[in-house]
């Protein structure tokens, strides 16, 4: 895993610990409230489609705010929505409180978990923001935590060679088709004189060949296959479901 020019390089604990405090203000990532909503819509429906059957026990890790949840937690007999920033773990707890099938919990909580608590795990645009020495110890933290067979789907890993053009039309693509278009062409340009932009640029972002995503998952145990789709709005990231041997 290599970054590109344009993500700086923070290659320690505390280049996540900066995104965790991103993540923990008011974010500017998203152009308005329509496109949160729908983004979080469109990753829960993807992810429950990719549940190997009803009843399972489920982990979202780094779930952030999760606004459709509850579409997940249908298929789940236990959903355990866990993010590192509190603010976040707070609106969660609100936001579900009256639904018995999803719990929210700190990484913490959830790394004293005992072994095999879950049949899924799912890490969607979570392992960019790692630092490269942290990713094999999550691996194997996410294996211990996998039942035998268990499977762990990895979405929007950024290849090595994604840029701002993809992601642009990636993003006008599903903003006009889901209604907010001008609202992303204004976000835009406010994009680029904001706090992720900056926040980008200081610290970096991850990124991944599909033989590295690969080569990760089997050096820590797993057994991984690339989808032909990825989970979300972007074509041109990747998703892996990786299997627990």
């Amino acid at each position: 895993m290599q970054r590109t020019e344009n993500d700086a390089p923070d290659q320690s604990a505390r280049g996540r610990a900066g995104w965790i405090s991103f993540w923990n203000a008011n974010t500017t990532i998203y152009v308005n409230d329509r496109h949160k909503r729908v983004h979080y819509r469109v990753v829960a429906q993807d992810f429950a489609r990719l549940l190997p059957e009803r009843g399972v026990r489920v982990l979202d890790f780094g779930c952030g705010e999760a606004l459709s949840a509850d579409l997940v937690a249908e298929r789940c007999s236990k959903l355990v929505l866990s993010d590192a920033a509190d603010t976040v773990r707070a609106g969660l707890e609100r936001r579900f409180a009256g639904n018995p099938l999803i719990i929210v919990a700190s990484p913490e909580a959830v790394a004293a978990m005992p072994d095999g608590s879950f049949d899924v795990i799912f890490a969607n645009s979570v392992l960019q923001y790692f630092a490269q020495p942290q990713l094999a110890p999550q691996m194997a933290e996410w294996h211990r935590l996998l039942a035998p067979g268990g499977k762990l789907i990895l979405g929007d890993l950024i290849p090595h060679d994604a840029g701002m053009v993809s992601d642009v039309t990636a993003l006008l693509g599903f903003a006009f088709a889901n209604g907010f278009g001008v609202a992303a062409c204004i976000g835009l340009v406010k994009t680029f004189f904001s706090d992720y932009r900056k926040k980008r640029a200081l610290l970096g972002l991850l990124r991944f060949s599909e033989q590295e995503a690969l080569d990760l998952a089997s050096s820590t145990g797993f057994k991984a296959q690339r989808l032909a789709k990825n989970i979300g709005h972007n074509p041109t990231r990747m998703t892996f479901v990786v299997t627990r041997a």
